[in-house]
C-alpha cells in the first residue's frame, strides 16, 4: 500500500504569527497609505505599497509552482506564461478605459488608433466589461493549461522533456505577443492605465485597495493550497512525485490528478498576473520570458519545495535582493542569483525553510 504522511510545519502560535503578518500587510499598510497625510512619517510611500503588492503577486505564483513542482514533481518552466496571460486579460479591460479617456477619445485603445486600426479584433470582444475580464483572467490560463496538460500528461511526458516543452511554449507565445498585428501592443504591451471600476488608479485609496485585495488573494491561495495538500488529494500528489508508477498500479488515475493541479496552478498564476498589472502599471511580452519562469523555480527552490510557506519566503527574499541589487549593482544581479541558487542547492537542499524547521526541532529537544 502506497502512503505518504503529511508533515506538520508550524505550531499553532507560528500559524497565528503568520496570519498576523498577512493582516498587517493587508490591512494596516493599506489603511496607513490611504488615510494618513502625505507628509506623515508613518505613511508608507507609494513605492513601498507598489513593491509590497508586486512581491505578494510573485508569492502567489511561487505557491502555484510549489503545488506542481514541490508536491507533484512536475518542473514547469512556463509558469510566467500563465502569469502574463492573466495580466494581459485584465490589462485589456484597463486599456479600454484609456480609449474612452485618452487623447483620441475612441472606443479603441490608443495604440490601436495610432496604428490606424478601424475596429477591435475579435478577441477584444466585451473587454470593457469588468466581469468578463475577470472570467478571461481565470479561463484563458486555465483552458490553455488544461489542453496542453491533457496531451502532455496523456503522452506521459515528464522530467526534463516536460520542462523543455513548457519553456518552448512560453517562448513561442512571447514571440507571438511581440507582433503588432496580434493586437496586444507589440513590444510596448499595455501601460499608462487610468481608471479601475471608475476609480483613478493613481489615487492612494485605489492603490491601498489593490494591495489589500492582493493580500487577501495571497492568504486565500495559501489556505486553499494548504487544505489541498493535507487531504487525500495532496497525499496522492506526493505519491505521484515519489513513485508515479506505483501510484498508478495502486489504482489512482494519475493523469487526472496531475491535470487538475496543473490547471489550478495556471489559474492561480493568472489571478496573480491580473493583480500585478494595475499595481505595477505595465504588462508586456517580456513578462513571458523563459528567464522569468526560471526565476520562479529559483524562488521555490530557495524557499523550500513542498512546504508552501517556503516558496513565499523565497519569493520575498529573492525579489527583495533583486530590487536592491538592480539599483546598487545592476550588472551583478544575475551573478548573485546564480550564486544564491548554487549555495542553496549545496548547503540548504531543502531551502531556507529548513533553518526554521531545525530551530523548531532544537527548541522542542531543549524543552524535553
Amino acid at each position: 500500500m502506497l502512503t505518504v504522511r503529511a508533515t506538520r510545519l508550524f505550531t499553532p502560535l507560528q500559524w497565528a504569527l503568520l496570519a498576523l503578518a498577512f493582516l498587517v500587510i493587508g490591512v494596516a499598510v493599506p489603511l496607513a497609505h490611504a488615510l494618513l497625510p502625505v507628509d506623515s512619517s508613518f505613511r508608507p510611500s507609494t513605492y513601498v505599497v507598489t513593491l509590497a503588492g508586486k512581491f505578494m503577486c510573485y508569492a502567489m505564483v511561487a505557491i502555484a509552482m510549489d503545488l506542481i513542482w514541490g508536491y507533484t514533481g512536475i518542473l514547469s518552466l512556463g509558469q510566467s506564461l500563465f502569469f502574463a496571460l492573466g495580466g494581459y486579460a485584465f490589462g485589456m479591460y484597463l486599456m479600454r478605459g484609456i480609449g474612452r479617456e485618452g487623447q483620441y477619445q475612441s472606443l479603441l485603445p490608443d495604440f490601436m488608433v495610432f496604428l490606424d486600426w478601424k475596429t477591435l479584433p475579435w478577441h477584444w470582444w466585451n473587454t470593457d466589461s469588468f466581469l468578463w475580464s475577470v472570467f478571461l483572467v481565470v479561463a484563458v490560463p486555465g483552458l490553455l493549461a488544461f489542453i496542453f496538460g491533457f496531451f502532455a500528461f496523456r503522452s506521459r511526458i515528464k522530467g526534463v522533456y516536460f520542462s523543455i516543452i513548457t519553456q518552448a511554449l512560453t517562448f513561442a507565445f512571447m514571440l507571438l505577443f511581440f507582433r503588432n498585428e496580434t493586437g496586444f501592443g507589440g513590444n510596448n504591451g499595455f501601460t499608462d492605465f487610468k481608471t479601475l471600476l471608475g476609480f483613478r488608479i493613481t489615487d492612494p485609496a485605489t492603490k491601498a485597495s489593490l494591495l489589500a485585495a492582493t493580500a487577501v488573494a495571497l492568504f486565500g491561495t495559501f489556505v486553499l493550497a494548504r487544505w489541498l495538500v493535507t487531504r487525500k488529494f495532496g497525499r496522492v500528489l506526493q505519491a505521484i512525485r515519489d513513485a508515479e508508477s506505483r501510484a498508478r498500479f495502486c489504482g489512482y488515475d494519475t493523469l487526472n490528478y496531475k491535470l487538475g493541479i496543473w490547471t489550478l496552478a495556471a489559474v492561480i498564476s493568472g489571478v496573480a498576473g491580473a493583480l500585478y498589472v494595475p499595481q505595477v502599471g505595465i504588462i508586456n511580452p517580456s513578462e513571458m520570458s523563459p528567464a522569468n519562469s526560471i526565476e520562479i523555480a529559483i524562488w521555490t527552490a530557495v524557499g523550500g519545495r513542498g512546504t508552501l510557506i517556503g516558496p513565499v519566503i523565497g519569493a520575498l527574499l529573492v525579489n527583495g535582493a533583486k530590487s536592491w541589487f538592480t539599483q546598487a549593482f545592476p550588472e551583478y544581479w544575475l551573478f548573485f542569483l546564480g550564486l544564491l541558487f548554487v549555495l542553496v542547492t549545496l548547503f540548504l537542499p531543502q531551502g531556507v525553510i529548513a533553518l526554521f524547521r531545525s530551530r523548531t526541532a532544537s527548541s522542542k529537544a531543549g524543552k524535553s
